[in-house]
């Protein structure tokens, strides 16, 4: 990053070009990586229960939420591989897991182990929003962050499964300050730990409080698209002020709708009324 900031963009690439054809090894830099001929690519699916080319195996994907493990969940994880995936594990780009060539005949017995259950953080069959969310380290345990990152990653995802749903796999990337090791330039929505105020409702007062900054738009792959300014800026962190600025950008953006409530959810929510 410092180097390109020193060189310039154009000068750094014609510095890289010199020196991958000082090689002699017949490499040529374009500008671009050619577009595929057969169709423009489609990104697999990582989460889930998915067939291999290789007869009678599949891959299973599961949900890491944010990539925070705690031990037992990583010894977990390593007897399953043992069980199902002859010990081979593979971890993926947004903090999630892969256990590869599982038996077809043995996937019933992997999705109904106790560690993949009800009661478990990890999970196979996540949703569009929950199953793509991803975080830096956050301040807990990085100087750099301005705010705390994956125990509001996690929970805000989990309350906005709740209350819309979306037809697509929606990317939300964490990151506690402006060096986005979270990547949120990349991601359908992005937020950036940063100043903010709220109103003190005791001393009548606005008082800092820990905020971010949220970013719309960014893609990956052919159409790739960096969303580089602030779609809002200043918007505090707490759950009450964040999660409505997230689901009206879900549903303006995106097209999420309002869950659909069972019917025993609108009897606790009537019964709550009284």
């Amino acid at each position: 990053m410092w180097l390109v900031e020193k060189y310039g963009v154009e000068d750094f690439k014609a510095a890289v070009t010199k020196e991958v054809e000082s090689y002699g090894r017949g490499v040529t830099v374009g500008d671009a990586q050619p577009l595929p001929t057969d169709g423009p690519f489609e990104r697999r699916e990582l989460l889930g229960v998915h067939a291999q080319k290789q007869e009678g195996k599949s891959r299973v994907g599961i949900l890491v939420p944010t990539g925070r493990l705690s031990p037992k969940e990583c010894r977990d994880i390593a007897d399953l591989a043992d069980e199902y995936s002859g010990g081979e594990v593979r971890l993926t780009v947004e903090q999630n897991v892969i256990l590869p060539n599982v038996d077809d005949g043995k996937v019933k017995a992997l999705l109904k182990e106790d560690s993949l259950g009800q009661d478990s953080r990890l999970k196979v069959n996540a949703g569009f929003i929950e199953g793509n969310t991803v975080s830096c380290t956050g301040a807990q345990f990085c100087g750099l962050a301005l705010i705390e990152t994956k125990s509001h990653a996690e929970d805000i995802s989990k309350k906005l499964e709740s209350l819309v749903d979306v037809d697509r796999p929606i990317r939300i990337h964490w990151t506690g300050c402006p060096n986005s090791c979270g990547q949120v330039q990349v991601a359908d929505i992005g937020i950036m730990g940063g100043p903010a105020r709220q109103l003190n409702e005791e001393t009548g007062k606005m008082m800092a409080v820990p905020g971010c900054k949220i970013f719309v738009g960014g893609r990956i792959g052919e159409d790739a698209h960096l969303a580089l300014e602030p779609y809002k800026e200043g918007v505090p962190l707490a759950e009450e002020v964040l999660v409505p600025e997230l689901v009206e950008i879900l549903k303006n953006e995106f097209g999420a709708k309002d869950k659909k409530r069972g019917f025993r959810s609108k009897v606790k929510s009537l019964i709550g009324r009284g």
